[in-house]
């Protein structure tokens, strides 16, 4: 039986990288007549240029984009329709990365490892207002929920922390006294449970409590 267009779940991609939405339109064209990939976008600020004049069915966002990135693109959709449906697909495995992108309005949350036939699952669950979560994520955002958060300004220090700064730079940076990072790089310690500021920063960049530029960027 042919699908009416009408019926089919029409799909932009927002992917920086050219070779992974050409990937990806391959899979979701291949063999499944009620998907349609009716855009692509490079970019935040062109997703939601391309969302707005296409009026997709679902999205499928990256998270590491050039510009605006891909939280802040989901925020400006879902502003101006709540019922907008994105579907994360990212390399970004972090806690604090799912947690962002859900709190943003994504209704799935994928890595790019996973299987084509979860991705098409997924798909056609976000498609009919469904949320989608695969097993092993959702456990990671439960025990992220244990966790005690950071605030704003931990999480500045955190991730000058983590470029390597010392306390008296990170000072300067920040335009505190360096009795008072020194408080804020205890409490990071202490609610990250990490014995020093170089397991600090990694246990951070795991989390995706922080991301540092990528070379060449």
């Amino acid at each position: 039986m042919t699908t009416e267009p009408s019926d089919r779940i029409r799909l932009l991609i927002v992917d920086d990288h050219p070779v992974v939405r050409d990937g990806l339109v391959s899979i979701l064209h291949e063999g499944e007549p009620d998907l349609e990939v009716v855009g692509e976008a490079g970019d935040g600020k062109e997703a939601v240029a391309a969302w707005r004049n296409l009026r997709p069915t679902v999205t499928i966002m990256d998270l590491q984009l050039p510009g605006q990135t891909g939280v802040e693109a989901i925020r400006t959709i879902l502003r101006e329709d709540p019922d907008a449906r994105v579907l994360v697909l990212t390399t970004f495995d972090g806690d604090a990365d799912i947690q962002r992108a859900l709190e943003a309005g994504a209704r799935g949350y994928l890595l790019k490892s996973v299987r084509r036939a979860i991705l098409i699952e997924a798909v056609r669950a976000v498609a009919t207002g469904q949320r989608y979560l695969p097993p092993a994520t959702a456990a990671r955002l439960l025990e992220a929920m244990d966790a005690e958060r950071l605030t704003p300004r931990e999480l500045d220090v955190l991730k000058l922390l983590a470029e390597g700064h010392r306390n008296r730079e990170i000072a300067d940076t920040l335009g505190l006294a360096e009795p008072t990072v020194k408080i804020h790089v205890n409490n990071l310690l202490r609610k990250l449970e990490a014995k020093d500021r170089t397991e600090a920063a990694v246990i951070a960049l795991k989390r995706g409590l922080i991301h540092l530029p990528s070379a060449g960027t």
